[in-house]
């Protein structure tokens, strides 16, 4: 992969060449400028000769684990690449230093121009060093490439499929499913079916079971296996031999093979697998040749989702690990295949569990281990040799098989989805990866290229979508929108890919056991409290810094912060720490720097050197205010600053941060959160209007106009949050006007009563607002039906925001929601649903409402409702829902809410779960 470390100083060296135009107008000393000149051809000769070789290291990632020389240069040009990333980082700070006043800015100027010079001389060194190891690598290594690359390249799934029927475990109901799709209804024509899921997860299993058993009731039956870097003609070759066609197929030219494939399918009820497709071209380029006149059955194996939507939604299985059962059930029929019960003895019941836990329910690593510890005797302290063994080098001894079916879809990545990926291995195991948080991080990182009118942001998602659909990262959470929120690496995927990213010094886990070299590795992840064993010696080359550990000594961070002066991300988040080391302040290449979830309270003015920083994320922290000079840091696109407090209530009480006048220069900015109001600083961030994300607390009434001529000036802006000072402040809003983008509205302080309406109503374009929490709004039965206009809401909390008697929802409003909270309405006494009304509604909640005497009139209506939660209510209608027998009313009841699977009932500290 490294093609994908060439790939990214590739772009640098582009973002630096940018500045070629710049430096040659700007008043420049003669000998600066031909030192500069003198810089700029070696950049500009840089470029163009990594340009020329990433194609080639395309090729070569296929064998320079089979061909040594091939291997040795790959990694040579790794290295070429780093200390070329090291000159341009170090070229573009002093490029752009622009600190102290006129003598000190003239005393540097004469000081870099020795500096451009050496750097010039240090690219020339590499240059030839690299032009050496070019000559010999063809002298060496060429004729062996040649020699590869007319063959056929190998696919992970060359291995043997064959399983019997008694090893088959967990695939019960896909295979009912598989079967009568594809043999239920033989007087259909054309079908296709997929099945889609990550390597090793079983597909292959379970079609070519399903094949075996159904395809003696078609007149031809085919299973062929696409190759990765598969070629038209010979796909066709391999079809035609499975189908059993007896021309000459081999000597055929395409066309007339077409033809013969069609002619001899022709009447026929014919089934065909097409097994571990990567891309759905292979079906676009092929499907011609199968007649649709007659029955045809088509089922397609795949890691790729995009795959699997050649089928349609209902003709796709997305095959996903096993179960605790399962999986256990599996091990005992790989490890102990031999016994006659195959059961697991008691002495070995512990660590074999152990053993089952780590492969995280993928068959294939089941399989192989189960497979290597059936080799070994049945004795406790083998076993405890075998899973020591299994904690060191999982991937490296153990598992060989399940590395080389993984390492097939990493080298299929394009090189800057590479990047990152590799980035999300760097996680602690099962980590929850936030979306927003991971997009951030290979922004900063320079993984993210912009694509046509794309913005940063929509290419990383982009980016993060497409890991998931190649089945790399699983989701572990949507948002209520269905949008991707929180996903998380497989473990057996991951330590493949952490293999991978030490072996190409992408980056390395430090976990405090053994001894630690970083190496030339550009990024460290510490998971443990333990910094002995890291040595500043080892940190010169680090990129990225990501401390996991909670309890860290920060001290023991300083002689790498020193030594790691071109460090680009510094994240510790969670760290208990309540001051920043000085020496961050040195750090003149730092893009990130995360300090969420820290306890520190205040921040240096030094903060203002950092002029490159992009991400200061500060968010759940004890911030109080922002240094004066944070206004300098003009590169700046994410700042988040802010303590917010969830309560149970669904109101987010937050405390903001005090920020500096001057705000308005920081242009770059897409996210502000929070900052505390002021007349000042309102009107100031009405320039910022490349915000996102923008949250304002401590609001008073007189703000409203400032606040309303601010927001009416962020037209991307996505989310707002907008808290008052008290209850009792009333927001006159009237006039705002929120962008179609808009998505998220979190709104705490009254509107003013006569305006009311007009506001609400205001929104029902709004047609990508998914969320709305209110507070405090006094929204009344008048009110109220302006909000049922916006049939886009996935998620609406009233909290103390409704002050009416009566909620009625009409058929056919809140067509997508899935989440309605009232909290706190002292006069509400009646709900009234009608059908047709929230269709989609999977969680209903009303707390602190003690007039409310009867369930909502109509709730049978929701066929969707999981959750019901009754907390504080009145007393009568407590009573009637626990009450076995009694009344008709309480069976009506009863039976009105017997579809939803969860009800909770509360009365103060006490509630009950029906």
């Amino acid at each position: 992969m490294a093609e994908a470390v060439v790939g990214l100083l590739i772009g640098k060296l582009g973002a630096a060449l940018v500045n070629e135009a710049a430096s040659s107008g700007a008043s420049l000393i003669c000998h600066e400028a031909s030192a500069l000149k003198g810089l700029f051809g070696e950049i500009h000769e840089a470029k163009d000769e990594l340009e020329s070789m990433q194609a080639y290291l395309k090729a070569a990632e296929r064998f320079k684990d089979t061909d040594e020389t091939t291997g040795l240069f790959v990694d040579r040009i790794r290295g070429f690449a780093f200390e070329i990333e090291d000159v341009v980082d170090e070229f573009t700070y002093k490029l752009e230093d622009k600190h102290g006043g006129f003598v000190s800015k003239m005393k540097k100027r004469i000081k870099y121009v020795n500096t451009w010079r050496r750097l010039a001389h240090k690219l020339n060194d590499i240059k030839g060093r690299l032009q050496g190891a070019k000559q010999r690598n063809q002298d060496y290594a060429m004729k062996q490439m040649d020699k590869n690359a007319g063959g056929i390249a190998f696919h992970a799934n060359q291995a043997l499929n064959f399983t019997r029927d008694e090893d088959l475990v967990g695939i019960t109901e896909h295979k009912k499913q598989l079967v009568q799709w594809l043999a239920g209804d033989l007087e259909q024509r054309c079908k296709i079916f997929t099945v889609w899921g990550m390597p090793g997860v079983g597909k292959t299993t379970l079609v070519a079971h399903v094949y075996k058993t159904i395809k003696m009731d078609f007149d031809a039956a085919a299973w062929v296996t696409v190759s990765q870097s598969y070629d038209v003609q010979e796909l066709l070759k391999k079809i035609a031999g499975e189908f059993g066609i007896t021309a000459d197929a081999a000597n055929m030219e395409m066309e007339r093979l077409a033809e013969t494939i069609y002619e001899y399918l022709q009447g026929k009820r014919y089934i065909l697998a097409l097994d571990d497709i990567w891309t759905a071209d292979v079906w676009s380029e092929i499907r011609t040749v199968f007649p649709s006149n007659c029955i045809g059955r088509f089922v397609i194996t795949s890691r790729k989702h995009e795959v699997s939507l050649l089928g349609t939604s209902n003709s796709a299985i997305h095959l996903e690990p096993l179960d605790e059962d399962n999986s256990w059930e599996l091990f005992c029929k790989s490890a102990f295949w031999n016994d006659g019960d195959r059961k697991c003895p008691l002495h070995l019941k512990v660590l074999a569990l152990k053993f089952v836990e780590k492969c995280e329910g993928l068959p294939i690593a089941i399989a192989c281990i189960g497979s290597q510890l059936s080799a070994k005797g049945q004795t406790s302290a083998e076993w405890e040799k075998a899973y020591d063994e299994l904690e060191l080098q999982l991937v490296k001894n153990v598992m060989p098989r399940v590395e080389t079916i993984i390492k097939v879809s990493l080298e299929d990545l394009p090189c800057d989805l590479k990047n990152c990926f590799l980035h999300c291995a760097l996680f602690p195991e099962d980590y929850p990866i936030k979306r927003r948080t991971v997009m951030r991080h290979w922004i900063s990182s320079g993984f993210i290229k912009k694509k046509g009118n794309q913005t940063l942001e929509e290419v990383a998602e982009e980016y993060l979508t497409e890991l998931v659909n190649r089945s790399l990262l699983q989701v572990v959470k949507r948002n209520d929108a269905g949008r991707l929120k929180c996903c998380q690496m497989h473990d057996v995927i991951r330590l493949v890919a952490l293999k991978k990213a030490e072996k190409e010094c992408f980056g390395k886990v430090y976990d405090g056991s053994g001894e630690f070299s970083g190496g030339p590795t550009r990024r460290i992840s510490i998971q443990s409290r333990n910094l002995d064993r890291i040595s500043p010696s080892n940190a010169s080359h680090i990129r990225s810094l990501h401390v996991f550990e909670r309890y860290i000594n920060i001290d023991l961070l300083r002689p790498i912060l020193t030594s790691s002066n071109l460090l680009s991300t510094l994240d510790l988040k969670g760290a208990c720490i309540k001051m920043l080391p000085t020496e961050v302040f040195n750090l003149f290449n730092l893009r990130y720097l995360g300090l969420r979830y820290t306890a520190i309270e205040s921040l240096p003015e030094k903060i203002g050197r950092l002029q490159n920083l992009e991400v200061l994320d500060a968010f759940n922290g004890q911030l109080l205010y922002l240094p004066n000079n944070i206004v300098k840091l003009q590169k700046l696109r994410y700042l988040y600053a802010c303590n917010i407090y969830q309560g149970g209530e669904d109101i987010y009480p937050s405390r903001g941060v005090k920020v500096p006048s001057g705000i308005r220069h920081l242009t770059s900015l897409q996210a502000l959160q929070c900052v505390e109001a002021s007349s000042e600083i309102l009107r100031e961030v009405g320039d910022l209007t490349e915000l996102r994300t923008f949250s304002v607390c401590n609001v008073r009434s007189e703000h409203s106009g400032n606040l309303r001529d601010a927001v009416n000036k962020m037209s991307h802006l996505v989310h707002l949050q907008i808290t008052t000072l008290g209850e009792e402040e009333v927001l006159q809003l009237e006039g705002l006007c929120l962008p179609p983008t808009f998505s998220k509205l979190v709104l705490q302080g009254q509107l003013e009563k006569k305006s009311i309406h007009k506001v609400l109503s205001s929104w029902s374009r709004l047609s990508s607002l998914t969320r709305l929490h209110m507070a405090f709004c006094r929204i009344d039965e008048e009110s109220f039906p302006s909000l049922l206009v916006l049939r886009g809401l996935c998620v609406l909390a009233l909290s103390k925001a409704f002050d009416g008697k009566k909620l009625h929802f009409t058929a056919g409003c809140f067509p997508r929601l899935q989440v309605l909270s009232i909290w706190h309405a002292p006069q509400l006494n009646q709900v009234q649903i009608e059908q047709g009304a929230m269709s989609t509604l999977a969680e209903l909640y009303f707390a602190v409402c003690p007039k409310l005497k009867f369930l909502p009139q109509g709730i049978e209506h929701l066929k969707n409702l999981v959750e019901l939660m009754l907390k504080d209510t009145s007393e009568e209608l407590v009573e009637r829902l626990w009450r076995k027998g009694g009344p008709d009313e309480c069976k009506d009841d009863r039976m009105n809410i017997s579809h939803i699977r969860k009800v909770i009932v509360g009365k103060g500290t006490r509630q009950w779960i029906m």
